[in-house]
C-alpha cells in the first residue's frame, strides 16, 4: 500500500437516475480532487462512472463547501440533484433538517420537508453576461435554430421547446449547441415539451458529460424559461428520463426536489489513484 496514495472512500448516489460519486474531503485541507482523477473516476469502464462528481470540503461560511466536476474533468458551477443527494446524506449524519451549502453559485439552503429534500438553487440569471452568452441577445428567443431560451443557474442552459421531447435529436443537436460560439463557457442543452400547464417532459444533454437521465439545474432553468414564455405557472412537475423532479420558482429563488437514492459505498485503491495521476 502506497503512503502517497492512501485509500479514498466514496459514495455512489443518484437523484432520478442522475448519478454521482460523492467524496468527503472535509478533513483534507484543500480537497483531493484533480481534473485527471475526476476523469479516471468518471470512466464507466475503468473507474466508477458518474454524471457529476461532488466533493465536500470544510467551510468557514456554511455547513460545508461543495465542488462539482464533470466526467471530462471540467468543473461544473452548479448541480441541483447532487446538492440534494449531499444534503440528504449530511442531514442524516448530523440529525438535522436543514443545511447551508456553499458552491460557486453561492450559499444554497437545503431543507427536508415531509420526507423530501428541497434545495434553493438561487435566483435565475437572466442577463446576457451572467448566463453567460457571448453578446447581448434576446434570452427568450436566441438566434439559434428553434429560437431556444437561455437561463443561468450557476451554469448556462439553452432550453428548446419542442412538440415532442421523446423525438428530439438530443445527442446530435445537444453536442452541437453545447459548444456553439454563443456560449463562451459551453452550455447544457434541454429539450422540453408541454404536457399540461403544470407539467413538462424534459430530456437533457449536459455540458462535459452528454445525455443524462435527469438534471436538477436543467429542470430549474426549463421551469423558468417555460414560465417566461407563458407556458406554465411558477410551480411545475418535470418528467425526466429517470423520474420526476418538482420545481417551485419563488420570490427567494428556484426550489428543487425529487427522489434521492444511496446506492453503495466503496473505496478507491492506492493502485487506482496512482494510475490516475
Amino acid at each position: 500500500m502506497s503512503d502517497a496514495f492512501p485509500p479514498l472512500p466514496f459514495a455512489k448516489m443518484h437523484g432520478a437516475g442522475n448519478d454521482f460519486v460523492i467524496i468527503d474531503s472535509r478533513k483534507a485541507a484543500g480537497g483531493v480532487m484533480t481534473a485527471a482523477l475526476a476523469r479516471a473516476i468518471g470512466d464507466r469502464h475503468r473507474g466508477v462512472g458518474f454524471d457529476q462528481l461532488a466533493e465536500l470540503r470544510a467551510s468557514d461560511a456554511a455547513d460545508l463547501d461543495l465542488d462539482f466536476w464533470n466526467a471530462d474533468g471540467s468543473r461544473a458551477g452548479a448541480c441541483g440533484n447532487a446538492t440534494r443527494c449531499v444534503a440528504a446524506r449530511v442531514m442524516d449524519e448530523l440529525a438535522r433538517n436543514s443545511l447551508r451549502l456553499r458552491t460557486t453559485r453561492g450559499v444554497l439552503l437545503a431543507e427536508r420537508r415531509g420526507g423530501q429534500v428541497w434545495v434553493n438553487m438561487g435566483a435565475p440569471l437572466l442577463d446576457w453576461h451572467t448566463v453567460p452568452v457571448a453578446r447581448a441577445v434576446d434570452l427568450d428567443a436566441l438566434p439559434l435554430p428553434g429560437a431556444p431560451a437561455a437561463v443561468g443557474m450557476g451554469n448556462p442552459h439553452c432550453v428548446h421547446f419542442v412538440d415532442d421531447a421523446e423525438a428530439a435529436p438530443v445527442a446530435n443537436q445537444g453536442a452541437q449547441v453545447e459548444h456553439d460560439p454563443l456560449f463562451p463557457e459551453a452550455t447544457n442543452v434541454e429539450f422540453a415539451s408541454l404536457i399540461a400547464p403544470d407539467h413538462l417532459r424534459l430530456r437533457v444533454w449536459e455540458r462535459g458529460t452528454g445525455i443524462t437521465l435527469a438534471c436538477g439545474s436543467g429542470a430549474c432553468a426549463t421551469a423558468v424559461a417555460a414560465h417566461r414564455r407563458g407556458l406554465t405557472g411558477r410551480r411545475v412537475a418535470i418528467t425526466a428520463d429517470g423520474g420526476r423532479l418538482d420545481v417551485d420558482w419563488r420570490d427567494d429563488g428556484v426550489w428543487l426536489t425529487g427522489p434521492v437514492a444511496h446506492v453503495f459505498d466503496g473505496t478507491f485503491t492506492p493502485e487506482f489513484l496512482a494510475s490516475a495521476t
